[in-house]
Parts: C-alpha cells; sequence; structure tokens
C-alpha cells in the first residue's frame, strides 16, 4: 500500500516510546499566519518537544544540514525536493507560537522509510527507519516539569484544528505527496516540477 510505510512509522512510534514519558499526537494541524500547518508526529516530554517529519523515498539521497534542496538518485534520474529540515522548521514555529515555548525546547527530527540510502554524511537528527527512537532518547535532560508537559498536551488538543473529514482529506493529500515517486521534486535543470506521462511502454517521469 502506498503509505504504509508511514503508517508503520506511526505504529513504532507508539510502540517504541513509553506512552507516560512521551506524550504523542499524530497529525496535528494548526492554524498560521499564511493558513495552516500539518504536522506528523509531536512526542511531548519532560526533556522537550520532538517534531518527527516523515519522507517516503527510495533511492539514493544527498543533502546537508545548510541546503536549501537536497537531491535524490532514482537509477539514473536525478531529483531535488525541499530540504525537509527546513520544511520541519515551519513545524516547529507553529508549535513555538501555539505553546509559547522557547525554540531550544523544540527539536526537528526527520526519518526517511522507504528504503533509501544516505549518500552524504547527515546531522544527527536526520534518520532511517527507527532510527529518531536513539535520537530522541538521547536527551536526557529535564526541562519541563510533568504539569508543563500536561499543560502543552491540553494546549494541543484544544488548539488543533479538529480531524474534521476536510482535515483528514488534506492528511491523505500530504501523505500522497510525500509518496509520490514526483512529490516535491524538481527537474535540476529548469527547476520545474515534474509530472508523470503516460505512454504505451508505461509512465515516464518528465
Amino acid at each position: 500500500m502506498p503509505h504504509g510505510h508511514i503508517r508503520e512509522l506511526s505504529n513504532n512510534c507508539d510502540c517504541r516510546l513509553d506512552g507516560h514519558t512521551y506524550r504523542r499526537l499524530h497529525n496535528v494541524t494548526l492554524n498560521t499566519p499564511d493558513g495552516a500547518t500539518q504536522i506528523d508526529h509531536v512526542s511531548l516530554s519532560v526533556y522537550g518537544i520532538f517534531v518527527l517529519e516523515t519522507k517516503n523515498m527510495s533511492g539514493w539521497i544527498f543533502g546537508s544540514e545548510k541546503q536549501a534542496q537536497w537531491t535524490q538518485k532514482l537509477y539514473k534520474r536525478t531529483f531535488k525536493f525541499q530540504n525537509p529540515l527546513r520544511q520541519n522548521y515551519k513545524h516547529l514555529k507553529a508549535l513555538e507560537a501555539t505553546l509559547g515555548v522557547s525554540l531550544e525546547h523544540l527539536h526537528s527530527v526527520i526519518t526517511f522509510v522507504g528504503g533509501s540510502t544516505f549518500k552524504t554524511e547527515m546531522p544527527a537528527n536526520v534518520t532511517q527507519g527507527i532510527g529518531f527512537v536513539r535520537y530522541i532518547k538521547s536527551f536526557q535532560q529535564p526541562v519541563f516539569s510533568e504539569a508543563d508537559v500536561d499543560a502543552m498536551r491540553h494546549t494541543l488538543k484544544t488548539g488543533r484544528r479538529a480531524p474534521t473529514l476536510a482535515t483528514h482529506r488534506e492528511h491523505a493529500q500530504n501523505l500522497k505527496r510525500r509518496s509520490d515517486p514526483t512529490a516535491e521534486r524538481q527537474c535540476p535543470k529548469s527547476g520545474s516540477a515534474l509530472v508523470i506521462r503516460t505512454c504505451k511502454t508505461g509512465a515516464n517521469v518528465s
């Protein structure tokens, strides 16, 4: 199934992070000055707030923390996509505004699923599969009280957009975008979005 990896990741997140220590919320849609943003997974704990963004991609992945765009090489083709750390920064800022906490206590975590291979050295918070669990557990210095965590969870549950059919469709579109083999990718020559053209021998990316 196209979104199976992401659903499996949600289950792993629930199973491998203790539910009492890490209060988890999934598919959180928050209002922003320019509309809304949807966050895959948020884990609230006394050790900080962890914001997990999932990328369902295969092939070779090249990138660094400061690059605006990363590169995916899939067979003989090369594609550009937005640096997921920059993408997740919008989520951090939305949580900062909603919760009224310092950005230093919000931690961006990226995990790639789908069988990709990193071909450049990645920051510690860019992981594969369930590697994000080890990164999250590396934070052991309390910065919040249990009461703070409870209050933040309440704020998010009451401040998020209601999980209506509309937000469900929006999330489904986001998942499709992540799972689409041409999603978020650009032609390295023209910079334009890639489209799929179907011919008699199958689908071509152009």
